[in-house]
């Protein structure tokens, strides 16, 4: 690896690299800090004049639940250096930043990880055929004729890749394929919190990175969405720099690689590998020098604002009014050719994958409460509450379980859209709409937990607290729709403008954008910093094509279509004490509602500590893989398939033994209600739905299926109705970032077990070697 990075990367060439990356830097950071002041005039004019959006009637959750492992096991790696398969032992802690240890053993002993991945950038593939496609892709030449060696041989036919376009690519394999299945979603859970590292309570550093990254982008003709606006700004920028320097090297170091084809391609992947380690570096030092700039700048900027800010807005005003005289009769055309005969067709390929991954929300949240509320019932009453509930309080951030809400959002196609729209892939919006699924799960379930904590503090009895139990569900579902649509139909319109505002000003910038320059001495030179030209043109295009978007979405949710509210439909305060809950001090059930005595305490300490571990997969590490030579310290005879938890009994077995989220099996004995523990009943449906005539309450139609009850015949889970087919159906917290570098050589195993913290934020290299 050194000859080729040393051949290919010499001193002329990475100074060619480190000039080539500073002057996309400084053209970019120019964007930056002017957007930076519009940003701030935007902030800072929403908490003088911002009303808002209708009220969340869900709470939200303001400390995270930082002490939890989402997912750990075992599972194989390539390494490249010695072309060797090797059994390693994964861990996904809070901040979804993969961890490689050597095996479990190293782990339990605090030695610090092999490596640390940020997924963010990267595909998950299932397939060897499928990456090397997207390899050979990715180098110009010819392609490894048929039959030859390709440049990866996977033992089993169930591989796990991780794929970027310019970093480091890494080789996994499992034995079999619900082991796949589990982290293929384990894997995607990762990438789509790394992806979304830009923090969402920024409200002027990430908006005006955003707007400098598209205003940027727009000033090379680039118009559309971009495939790789993820991670970090870091991360980002990084992307940046090589969607523009990678096509440059690639034609400059391409003809002098030598080798057969695979050998070609094993080069470029560490060269563009080395090459982004460079940029990186680079990038980061020149990002954090101008974000401290600005910060500086801006007590300065905020004295001038509040000062002048009533004179800002009339001078916007002018300039926006004059700006609409000039385009609009132009925009106006543009919008009823090109785009607004597409609008409803856009909105309905959204709204399907969408509306049911939501509702899948939904069953899975009431499904979950139901067999633990038939648990309390049947099993462990109050004393076993605290161990069912630290379970329930992680069940957004189970990849397993929501699994079936994200795999929804796969049936999103907008093919012939993306040719016309410019849109270069849906995983922006599938993303997107998939962080919204699991906000809204775990605000549900923090409600749920909130309204409980406080049920419990009236001392009821077994049979009270299951009746609690079934009426805060049914409270905190009817929540959860008007918040779901609430949420929905936000997401529609922002899709709908990110898909149709850069086609607009694409297809206006021949007519318009030269004329701009002449509108600059309309701003006066005091509010240069917060009125820019571009912005407020933008503003102007928005505008023709947002009431377009609005009635289609009204349109949308008066048909009644996919559960959506109408918007006169607004819930004001309807639980004004509500949110006074909410600042109290957060639940820890497991230490609250524990059941144990003085002499459990070490065991209910370990038993927490397994707990607060969102799910696990653990496999015997001794397995080797089938047709590879043992590898060190493996038993040479362990069985080439090993079992695995295929069936369901096998797996809650597993769950239960592990002590993880999966509810524990009650007794084998029938309930007193002939219903066993296991089925549980269809969830209601959302107000939405239901019939001007229909009860509120699923309890008072005498006509539904009885209620399982307690002793005593009272009734405690709802008895719902067949849920009426959807259209859909019948047609078919702010949590730590994990690091945006990966690295185990500085990685310490002091201060604490990686359960409860994890140093990858303080992480500074970017692979380690093997």
């Amino acid at each position: 690896m050194g000859d080729v990075l040393s051949t290919h990367l010499d001193d002329s060439r990475r100074q060619y690299i480190s000039e080539k990356t500073g002057k996309i830097l400084k053209d970019f950071f120019q964007f930056y800090e002017d957007q930076y002041g519009v940003a701030l005039f935007n902030s800072m004019r929403y908490e003088i004049e911002g009303t808002g959006g209708p009220q969340a009637q869900l709470l939200w959750r303001k400390v995270p639940l930082d002490e939890r492992v989402i997912f750990s096991g075992n599972l194989f790696q390539y390494l490249e250096d010695s072309k060797k398969w090797r059994n390693r032992f994964s861990l996904v802690p809070h901040n979804y930043g993969l961890m490689l240890y050597e095996n479990k053993a190293a782990y339990e002993r605090q030695i610090p990880p092999r490596a640390i991945i940020n997924s963010a950038g990267y595909k998950i593939l299932t397939s060897v055929d499928h990456y090397l496609e997207l390899v050979s892709n990715s180098l110009p030449g010819p392609a490894p004729k048929s039959g030859a060696a390709p440049i990866l041989k996977c033992p089993t036919q169930y591989p796990l890749i991780l794929w970027h376009p310019y970093s480091r690519h890494y080789y996994f394999c499992v034995m079999t394929e619900p082991e796949q299945e589990k982290w293929l979603a384990v894997f995607q859970d990762c990438v789509r919190h790394c992806n979304n590292g830009i923090p969402e309570d920024s409200k002027v550093e990430g908006p005006a990175f955003t707007d400098a990254i598209r205003m940027y982008r727009q000033s090379k003709e680039q118009y559309g969405t971009w495939e790789m606006l993820c991670g970090n700004e870091v991360q980002i920028l990084s992307n940046l720099v090589m969607e523009e320097l990678g096509p440059e090297l690639k034609s400059v170091i391409s003809p002098r690689m030598k080798g057969k084809p695979q050998e070609r391609q094993r080069q470029w992947i560490q060269i563009s590998d080395a090459v982004y380690r460079m940029v990186y570096e680079q990038t980061q030092a020149h990002f954090e020098a101008v974000a401290a700039k600005c910060q500086m700048a801006r007590p300065a900027m905020e004295g001038t604002i509040r000062t002048d800010m009533d004179q800002i807005i009339t001078s916007k005003e002018h300039l926006a009014s004059k700006i609409r005289a000039f385009i609009l009769p132009k925009a106006e055309v543009c919008v009823r050719n090109h785009v607004q005969p597409y609008i409803p067709s856009i909105l309905e390929a959204l709204m399907i994958p969408t509306s049911q991954g939501f509702t899948e929300v939904r069953d899975v949240f009431f499904k979950e409460v139901t067999d633990m509320n038939l648990n309390v019932i049947n099993e462990g009453g109050i004393d076993k509450l605290g161990e069912y509930m630290e379970k329930l309080s992680q069940l957004a951030y189970h990849p397993v379980k929501m699994q079936s809400c994200y795999e929804k959002m796969d049936q999103l196609k907008l093919e012939g859209l993306q040719q016309r729209f410019d849109v270069s892939s849906a995983s922006v919006f599938k993303q997107r709409a998939q962080i919204h699924m699991r906000e809204q799960m775990d605000n549900a379930v923090y409600t749920f937990e909130t309204l409980l904590h406080q049920e419990l503090g009236k001392g009821p009895t077994k049979e009270e607290l299951c009746k609690s139990i079934q009426r805060i569900l049914e409270r905190v579902l009817k929540k959860y729709d008007y918040d779901s649509s609430t949420v929905r139909k936000k997401f529609f319109r922002e899709a709908l403008l990110q898909i149709t505002i850069p086609f607009l000003l694409k297809k206006l910038a021949p007519t318009c954008k030269s004329e701009l320059p002449r509108f600059q001495e309309l701003i006066f030179e005091d509010f240069a910093r917060f009125i820019l030209v571009e912005n407020t043109y933008e503003e102007v295009v928005l505008q023709t094509v947002m009431k377009d978007i609005m009635q289609a979405v009204k349109e949308a949710a008066v048909q009644r279509k996919h559960n959506l509210y109408r918007d006169s439909m607004v819930m004001h305060n309807s639980d004004p004490n509500l949110h006074l809950l909410a600042e109290g001090v957060p639940i820890d059930w497991g230490e609250e509602y524990s059941g144990g005595g003085p002499a459990d305490t070490d065991l209910s300490a370990e038993k927490r500590r397994r707990a607060k571990q969102v799910v696990s997969v653990i496999h015997d590490e001794e397995a080797g893989l089938p047709y590879e030579p043992c590898p060190e310290g493996l038993s040479p005879g362990a069985p080439p398939h090993p079992a695995s938890p295929d069936s369901v009994t096998e797996l809650r077995g597993l769950l239960v033994k592990e002590l993880q989220v999966d509810s524990p099996q009650p007794p084998a004995e029938p309930l007193t209600n002939g219903t066993s523990p296991r089925e549980s009943p269809q969830p209601p449906e959302p107000e939405s739905e239901r019939k001007p005539s229909q009860p509120a309450s699923p309890l008072n139609n005498s006509h539904h299926e009885p209620a399982p009850t307690i002793p005593g015949g009272e009734a405690v889970s709802p008895a719902s109705p067949p849920r009426r087919p959807r259209p859909e159906e019948a047609a078919d917290g702010d949590h730590p970032k994990p690091s945006d570098q990966e690295t185990g050589e500085e990685v310490s195993g002091q201060g604490g077990h990686p359960y409860v913290q994890t140093t990858t934020e303080d992480s500074t290299g970017v692979q380690t070697e093997f």
